[in-house]
């Protein structure tokens, strides 16, 4: 094989496994999203998000303490994405550091109509950012009431959740991208 043709095997390899970004969000726009907490149904967690700039790198820190106690258990920070095209869309990349715990990530459809009905897929962080690549065919469901797949083009909102279980939640995160 000559050196031209390995070149173009080569970066048509790296970009099958790097992916096109579909959609991306880097927190420029913190009015783009909400903090929602279980007390919103009569649970007990509590906490808050930040937007902060760190060496011109923007981040949401989202910190708090979930609580199970009362039927609850969950923080989260959550974007609706309505307006946004993500046909197409293989994988969402989450850029994220924390408190060695798991968090999740929590997509909702044209198709989930209740509250509690969400796919969701979960992530550990460490100490140091670490970029997770996320497959969408392996969210998992909430309700059997749900479809199996989700249809990206469907997904109307994104959510980074602390989740399920009594612990202190501490996650920064530096970016949220939809990829091909």
């Amino acid at each position: 094989m000559n050196i031209f043709k390995f070149v173009i095997l080569f970066l048509i390899i790296i970009q099958e496994a790097i992916g096109n970004t579909i959609f991306k969000d880097n927190f420029e726009d913190p009015n783009k999203w909400q903090f929602i907490s279980d007390q919103v149904m009569g649970g007990m967690s509590s906490g808050k998000v930040e937007f902060i700039n760190i060496n011109n790198n923007l981040y949401a820190r989202l910190t708090g303490n979930v609580s199970t106690e009362n039927k609850g258990g969950f923080i989260q920070i959550r974007r609706k994405l309505e307006k946004s095209s993500l046909k197409g869309a293989k994988f969402i990349e989450i850029t994220a550091k924390g408190n060695h715990q798991n968090y999740f990530i929590h997509l909702r459809t044209s198709g989930t109509l209740l509250p509690w009905q969400y796919y969701q897929i979960s992530f550990k962080v460490v100490d140091d950012f670490k970029i997770f690549k996320l497959p969408i065919n392996k969210f998992k469901r909430s309700s059997v009431f749900l479809s199996k797949q989700i249809i990206p083009e469907n997904i109307t909102s994104v959510g980074v959740v602390a989740f399920g279980r009594d612990h202190s939640a501490d996650i920064y995160i530096k970016e949220i991208n939809f990829i091909d």
